[in-house]
């Protein structure tokens, strides 16, 4: 099944059944871009919106890009707000977007699916602000590393998505490599197993 044909099927349950990394996704969201401030922002793989919900509460102009559908769909019903555009975008192709034009870029839980780190990197700089911010959470390679890679349940049984392993390095190379700084790198473990295996890796870098 590919990754599209996936979504949209995962889309039905998405925000209902149990996801620790979805869950810890968000409150990584919430505590890193509530140290910075943002008036246009440009979500890539939003999906069903669980981050749009908070981007919304400080932003002006909110711009979502999917591939799925059906993921944008849930999206629309959940955040009826007239600044928040959804377009469907393959993101490995150029973004419609205006250049120069963000404060901030948003990533969650998306490049495993990206084989090439550069194309994204690239856009994201092409469309940020001088001084824009570009917020990047993703599964730890650790956890990569032991298997761990997005999958939802069925009545058929686990379906498994196809994903990419990015190394630590390979995410600040990319970015050095398009002019980025980075400004945080952090590690966020699940509540109950503090000081194990972290579960995500957040990155904030800025442009310029």
């Amino acid at each position: 099944m590919s990754i599209k044909k996936a979504y949209n099927s995962w889309s039905k349950i998405y925000d209902t059944n149990v996801n620790k990394t979805r869950d810890l996704d968000k409150e990584v969201t919430i505590k890193t871009l509530s140290e910075y401030t943002f008036d246009r922002v440009l979500e890539l793989g939003s999906g069903t919106g669980k981050n749009t919900e908070y981007l919304l509460q400080q932003s002006i102009d909110i711009t979502c890009l999917d591939f799925s559908e059906e993921m944008m769909a849930i999206a629309r019903e959940k955040v009826k707000n007239p600044i928040v555009k959804f377009v469907k975008t393959d993101l490995n192709k150029e973004w419609e977007v205006s250049n120069d034009f963000f404060d901030l870029v948003t990533c969650s839980l998306t490049l495993e699916h990206i084989q090439d780190l550069d194309t994204i990197f690239k856009q994201a700089y092409k469309k940020l602000k001088h001084q824009g911010k570009f917020f990047i959470c993703e599964l730890h390679p650790i956890k990569q590393y032991l298997g761990s890679k997005a999958r939802y349940e069925t009545d058929d049984g686990i379906q498994e998505l196809e994903v990419y392993t990015h190394h630590t390095t390979d995410y600040i190379d990319s970015a050095k490599k398009q002019g980025f700084k980075l400004l945080e790198l952090k590690e966020w473990f699940d509540a109950d197993l503090e000081n194990k295996i972290p579960r995500l890796i957040s990155f904030v870098f800025q442009k310029g």
